[in-house]
């Protein structure tokens, strides 16, 4: 399944929540999602589950679902397209007693569901022939390893499961899987196993497997366009019968880990992109063939595409293509017999994501952002932002500060992602607005470091104070607005003044952050007289607190009235333009701002 297809648990009901959570532990990166109003404690609610199911699975997504079989199928039955590209479907019982694979049994599910069944110690019903036979799936072979043609052959396939002998012809790789299987084998027999790093041509006597062991080293000048480069190692592969299958991760110098050419040959290829500083790539210069002093000068290294596929295949791997090039870019091949696991050599790009998660309730989380935290290795954060994502950061590295240590928690995201970890940097509301995103971005403007110039950054937005304060009373900000913060702590008061009056004088509506603390209380009264040179005493004035959470409360009260004692650092106070309106409909208070509607609309009879 591709990296970011997030396995998502789907829970009916409080058991299969809590079933949900105890296997969160073991199935990395999984997400709940909860029944709204039948689950208390998830990741993510929905509300009708035949629509969110096939959202769901149109997106790619693992869906472990614990409940009924039939209703997974009735849900997705419409939707299914090829085994080859339908994600895994599993059904769980609330209990644990059994595990389904419904769907993409050749794509994890059937493993999953082995996985599952183990940790839950109950039965896996796995139909498949082949791994009910042989243990293993034989299309779905080990990850990293890849068949010789898009299928296995169908005359094959069936040869093994009924038991005749095979020949084990294996070159390269770890075969302890096959082996375990007990197949019946004879180096006589007329059908072969093949498990090779060379092209090889599979037909119903002959199954061809990829083992992961080649390192693809490559080099390119700045902004090589990434077609030349995938040209020049196709062209490598196909000179040398070596199969782009048995590629195990590409490889280079870190100084290129942002640089599009080599991350889209990595995505093209489907394997990880690791990276080696110069030092590291400089103790293979014995081993090089085609050492050079001019790439020395310039890097530090006498070598980089020798030098990286050297350096990941390790001690005991050996060069197998030198050196190639085209007029901008280089690749070289290495082979390491037993196999390379991408995650234990070299470094990964690293990521940051910066992240709004809303006010607090899982409710205004978006999905994004919820899938981009159960991505991530490391979350920093502020320890009550932290607290209130729950079981969805179990199990990650926590990296907590006081409020008031933004720029550490900045610094430590950004030095924790140049060590190649995928971090988020948790905000609340919106990462934007009034939160650490320009932080990141003043800092990374200012000190132009090379490490943190590399990394792959985004900003995943979140639904702010604002927009919530807003939505709980009706629509004050229908019209235009404008956000001020009082604290004077980064900002001159005698700016926020201005900015006050500006916003008077154009009547805007005006939302305030940070609008009292414990020495700061006079800033208060000095917006709301400001505000009333340009708007009347009984302008409505929303007092919003802990939006989101369980103590949340909001209030409306005049502008005239606001003093001090109505707020504090967890409030926002939305106050309205001269044309805003409270009013009460039946049992329930709303305040809007019209737009003009009025003069468009058809008088009422």
């Amino acid at each position: 399944m591709p990296p970011s297809s997030v396995p998502i648990f789907v829970a009916l009901t409080e058991t299969g929540a809590a079933l949900a959570r105890r296997l969160q532990k073991s199935v990395p990166q999984a997400v709940l999602h909860g029944r709204r109003g039948r689950v208390t404690d998830c990741d993510q609610f929905f509300d009708g589950l035949l629509d969110h199911l096939p959202r769901l699975f149109n997106q790619g997504h693992p869906i472990l679902g614990i409940c009924a079989t039939g209703i997974l199928i009735r849900a997705l039955a419409p939707h299914l397209v090829s085994k080859r590209s339908d994600p895994p479907v599993l059904a769980l019982a609330e209990d644990g007693s059994s595990i389904v694979p419904l769907l993409g049994g050749h794509r994890g599910a059937n493993r999953l569901a082995q996985q599952l069944a183990r940790e839950l110690q109950g039965h896996a019903a796995i139909t498949t022939a082949g791994e009910l036979r042989l243990g293993f799936g034989l299309d779905d072979p080990p990850p990293g390893w890849s068949l010789g043609s898009h299928a296995l052959d169908g005359a094959f396939a069936a040869a093994l499961i009924a038991g005749e002998s095979v020949k084990l012809d294996a070159h390269c790789g770890e075969t302890g899987w096959l082996t375990a299987a007990q197949l019946p084998f004879d180096d006589n027999a007329q059908r072969v196993i093949r498990i090779t790093e060379k092209t090889s041509q599979a037909n119903e006597n002959t199954w061809v497997l990829h083992p992961p062991v080649l390192a693809l080293g490559v080099g390119c000048e700045r902004d090589c366009a990434p077609q030349e480069l995938w040209q020049l190692v196709e062209q490598t592969f196909a000179d040398n019968a070596l199969a782009i299958g048995a590629v195990a991760c590409v490889t280079s110098l870190d100084l290129k880990s942002d640089e599009k050419a080599v991350l889209d040959l990595a995505r093209h290829l489907g394997v990880a992109a690791r990276f080696f500083n110069a030092e590291e790539l400089e103790k293979q210069v014995d081993r090089l063939i085609s050492p050079s002093d001019i790439v020395f000068k310039e890097v530090g290294c006498h070598g980089v595409a020798e030098g990286a596929a050297l350096a990941a295949a390790g001690a005991d791997g050996r060069l197998i293509v030198s050196k190639q090039k085209s007029s901008r870019a280089t690749c070289a091949i290495a082979l390491q017999p037993l196999g390379i696991d991408p995650q234990t050599t070299g470094q990964s790009r690293g990521r940051l994501s910066i992240v709004g998660i809303g006010p607090g309730t899982s409710d205004w989380r978006t999905p994004a952002v919820t899938d981009l935290l159960a991505r991530t290795t490391d979350v920093v954060g502020y320890k009550l932002y932290l607290d209130l994502l729950g079981g969805l950061i179990d199990g990650k590295n926590h990296h907590q500060s006081d409020l008031a240590q933004e720029e550490d928690r900045v610094r430590r995201s950004l030095d924790l992602a140049a060590e190649g970890k995928d971090v988020a940097l948790v905000c609340s509301g919106d990462a934007g607005i009034y939160a650490l995103a320009t932080l990141a971005f003043e800092l990374l403007d200012r000190e132009q470091n090379p490490a943190w110039n590399r990394l792959d950054i985004s900003v995943e937005p979140g639904v702010s104070a604002i927009q919530a304060a807003a939505a709980r009373m009706g629509a004050p900000i229908g019209h235009d607005f404008c956000l001020i913060s009082l604290s004077d702590l980064l900002t001159p008061w005698e700016d926020i003044e201005r900015r006050l009056q500006a916003a008077a004088d154009g009547d805007f509506v005006v939302g305030l952050y940070n609008p009292v603390s414990k020495r700061r209380r006079r800033q208060l009264e000095i917006a709301r007289d400001t505000l009333l040179t340009g708007r009347p005493p009984d302008t409505p004035v929303i007092l919003a607190r802990n939006l989101g959470r369980e103590t949340e409360t909001t209030a409306v009260i005049r502008l005239g009235d606001l003093t001090p004692d109505h707020a504090d650092m967890l409030t926002l106070v939305l106050i309205g333009n001269r044309q805003t309106k409270h009013f009460t409909a039946g049992q329930k208070s709303w305040v809007y701002t019209p737009r003009g509607y009025a003069k468009k609309m058809t008088p009422a009879c």
